[in-house]
C-alpha cells in the first residue's frame, strides 16, 4: 500500500512513535497529527513525531491514505463520526485500542460506504505517557493483533498488516471477540491486580517495598482514563477472569495449611515452569533464525 500521507489521531506515546517509525522508513510519507492541544502538536513535531499538527478532526484526514485511531477507547465512536464525512475515497482506517470488538462494530456502522476499516491492537507501550517519551523502536519485533470480521476485504487487512510489518512487527489474527477474552487475562485484569496490590499496601509495608514490589506493579502507573474505558468496555471478560482468578487463589490459601506443603511447592513450581517456558516462547518469537 503506497502512503503519501499517514493521518494520526492522538499523538501520544503510541501516536508519536508510529509517526517516528514511519518517518524513518518512509521518507516520502507526510505525516499529520491531530490532537486539540497546541502544545502537545508542536512537542510532536520538535521531537519528530510528526510533519504537522491539525487541531481541526477534519482537516487532520483530509487526502489521507491511511489514518490510525490512537486515543483512549472511550473516545474512538466519536473520532470515528468526526472523520466520517472528511475521508477520501479508498482510504483505510485502522486504530490501537486495548479492546476490539466494541471499536470494530461501531466502524462497521459508521464508515460504511466511506473508508474501510480493520482492528489493530499493537501489544507494545509503556506505563508512562506523552509524545515526549514516544521512540521509533517502540514496535521493533512487538506483535500486533488483527483483528478482521467475516465483512473484511482480505485486501485491506493485507495492505495494514504490510504497514505493522514496515515498522518493524509480527502480526497475527484473531476475532475481536476472541481479543478481548484473551487480553482480559493476559492484559487487563494484571493491571487491575497491580492497581490493587498498590492500594491494599499499608503505610509501613510501602516503605519496605524493593524491587521486586515495583516490579510487580510497574503497570499501575498507566493512566486512569485510558484504563477506566478499558475496563468498562470489556467488562464481562475481565468479570470472567477475575473469577478464574478467585479460584485459584481460594486454592492457594487452602495450600497455606502446614499439612499441605507439598502442594503447595507443586503448585508454585507449575507455575515456575509455565512462566520459563513462555519466556523461551517468546525469545523463539522475537530470536532471527
Amino acid at each position: 500500500m503506497p502512503i503519501q500521507r499517514l493521518s494520526i489521531i492522538g499523538v501520544g506515546l503510541l501516536g508519536g512513535s508510529i509517526g517516528m517509525a514511519v518517518k524513518s522508513v518512509l521518507s516520502g510519507c507526510e505525516v499529520v497529527g491531530y490532537g486539540h492541544r497546541k502544545e502537545t502538536l508542536e512537542r510532536a513535531v520538535a521531537v519528530g513525531a510528526i510533519d504537522r499538527g491539525e487541531g481541526d478532526l477534519a482537516k487532520a484526514v483530509e487526502g489521507a491514505d491511511l489514518i490510525i485511531l490512537c486515543t483512549p477507547v472511550g473516545l474512538l465512536a466519536n473520532m470515528l463520526n468526526g472523520i466520517s464525512g472528511s475521508v477520501k475515497g479508498g482510504a483505510i482506517v485502522t486504530d490501537v485500542g486495548s479492546t476490539k470488538a466494541s471499536v470494530v462494530g461501531d466502524a462497521g456502522k459508521i464508515l460504511k460506504g466511506k473508508a474501510a476499516f480493520i482492528g489493530s491492537h499493537p501489544m507494545a507501550g509503556s506505563e508512562k505517557r506523552g509524545v515526549e517519551f514516544a521512540r521509533a523502536d517502540l514496535f521493533r519485533n512487538a506483535l500486533c493483533i488483527m483483528t478482521p470480521t467475516a465483512e473484511t476485504d482480505p485486501s485491506v487487512l493485507e495492505q495494514v498488516e504490510a504497514f505493522w510489518r514496515l515498522i518493524g512487527m509480527r502480526t497475527c489474527r484473531m476475532s475481536p471477540e476472541a481479543h478481548d477474552r484473551a487480553l482480559a487475562e493476559v492484559s487487563h485484569l494484571p493491571h487491575a491486580l497491580a492497581a490493587a496490590l498498590v492500594t491494599m499496601q499499608s503505610p509501613e509495608a510501602l516503605e519496605l517495598a524493593g524491587k521486586g514490589f515495583l516490579d510487580t506493579t510497574r503497570i499501575a502507573g498507566g493512566d486512569g482514563g485510558l484504563w477506566r474505558d478499558i475496563f468498562q468496555d470489556n467488562a464481562p471478560n475481565v468479570r470472567a477472569a477475575l473469577a478464574r482468578l478467585r479460584g485459584l487463589l481460594d486454592d492457594f490459601e487452602r495450600l497455606l495449611d502446614l499439612a499441605k506443603g507439598e502442594e503447595l511447592r507443586q503448585w508454585l513450581d507449575a507455575a515456575a515452569a509455565r512462566r520459563q517456558a513462555l519466556l523461551q516462547e517468546k525469545l523463539r518469537e522475537i530470536t532471527p533464525d
